[in-house]
């Protein structure tokens, strides 16, 4: 795997390593002992699927509090989508600042996010399916939520009039959200 640090220092970009032949490739997709040597959290408890059967659906902006802080490795396995990290550490000198990265089933990228970003995306292509691997089980009760338009943070979503559910509509700005 090829590992490209991004802007907020704990989000990385991974890229795979393939060894082609006539048949094809392979690649690894995941080593813990690769994301260890670079100090970060390689446990894993959790994969999840979202599917998303429309073009712009938006998801997001989504994090869990500490004591259940979790890290995440996001993987497109069909079709398209921006991804978005905001940094909602409120000691971090990026605090409030936020990356976006195209990942794509025909890219192959990943993004590992570690613990105190937010994360969402939004669908370029219909029928867009993410695999997750989490760090840490759900934990309702630490459940956290930015709006995903404040405009203290500035994202530049690429699909004006997005499609959200009802909960995604109605999240607090930055200076209301409690890390």
């Amino acid at each position: 795997m090829t590992f490209t640090e991004t802007a907020l220092d704990g989000v990385w970009m991974l890229d795979l390593a393939p060894h082609t032949d006539e048949r094809g490739f392979f690649a690894r997709a995941w080593c813990q002992r690769e994301l260890e040597a670079r100090g970060l959290q390689a446990d894993l408890v959790q994969c999840n699927i979202s599917f998303n059967a429309r073009r712009g659906t938006l998801r997001g902006m989504h994090w869990q509090a500490a004591p259940h802080a979790e890290t995440k490795i996001v993987r497109v396995t069909r079709g398209a989508l921006y991804d978005v990290v905001v940094d909602v550490r409120p000691d971090s000198a990026t605090f409030g600042g936020w990356v976006a990265v195209e990942l794509t089933a025909d890219n192959r990228r990943a993004l590992y996010i570690g613990a105190g970003f937010a994360h969402g995306f939004q669908t370029l292509v219909d029928d867009t399916e993410i695999f997750y691997q989490m760090g840490t089980f759900y934990h309702p009760e630490s459940a956290r939520a930015l709006r995903w338009d404040d405009p203290d943070v500035g994202v530049s979503w690429p699909i004006a009039d997005p499609i959200l559910s009802e909960r995604d509509r109605h999240h607090p700005g930055l200076s209301a959200t409690s890390p």
